[in-house]
């Protein structure tokens, strides 16, 4: 025991030196960290601020809101879509019209068939005819492209030309 004793007061001012030089090393070092601790805080801060001084809490709400609010109108643009699409189902969406001579003494084309269909083939069929003396409208109805009444052949034509329109 004596034997360690004499060896620590022969190296005690060694010890010492090397003792303090460790403590200048330390005190480095928290300065170092104090410095990199503070910049942190203010990123910290600057973070927590936000823009315009909001805070982040609160911008992650008010985007929340928003993704709320958006989600309400897609759904309503939705719905809307939904009742156009229905609507537009039932416009006349297929047309198609053939012009020609009914009566050999007239001289043009002013005889006329115009097909007017819905998606769903279902519309009229307006024929007019044009002679000399006189002039006669004829409107024929149109259910799922079929006619209860009996067609000529321009009508027959027109009809199946607007079937076969794509929409």
């Amino acid at each position: 025991m004596e034997n360690i004793l004499s060896i620590i007061n022969n190296l005690q001012t060694i010890i010492v030196i090397i003792l303090a030089v460790m403590v200048i090393i330390l005190f480095f070092i928290v300065i170092i960290q104090s410095k990199s601790i503070n910049r942190l805080e203010n990123k910290y801060r600057k973070f927590m601020r936000g823009v315009d001084n909001k805070n982040i809490e609160e911008l992650i709400t008010m985007y929340l809101d928003k993704i709320d609010k958006a989600a309400e109108q897609t759904e309503h643009m939705n719905e809307l879509y939904k009742s156009l699409n229905n609507k537009l189902n039932s416009c006349v969406q297929k047309v198609s019209i053939v012009r020609y001579r009914a009566f050999e003494d007239v001289g043009s084309d002013l005889s006329y068939s115009i097909a007017f269909l819905d998606n769903k083939n279902d519309g009229i069929i307006l024929t007019g005819i044009y002679g000399r003396n006189e002039s006669t409208t004829y409107a024929k109805p149109i259910d799922k492209g079929l006619s209860r009444y009996e067609l000529s052949e321009e009508e027959n034509y027109v009809l199946k030309d607007a079937m076969n329109k794509a929409v």
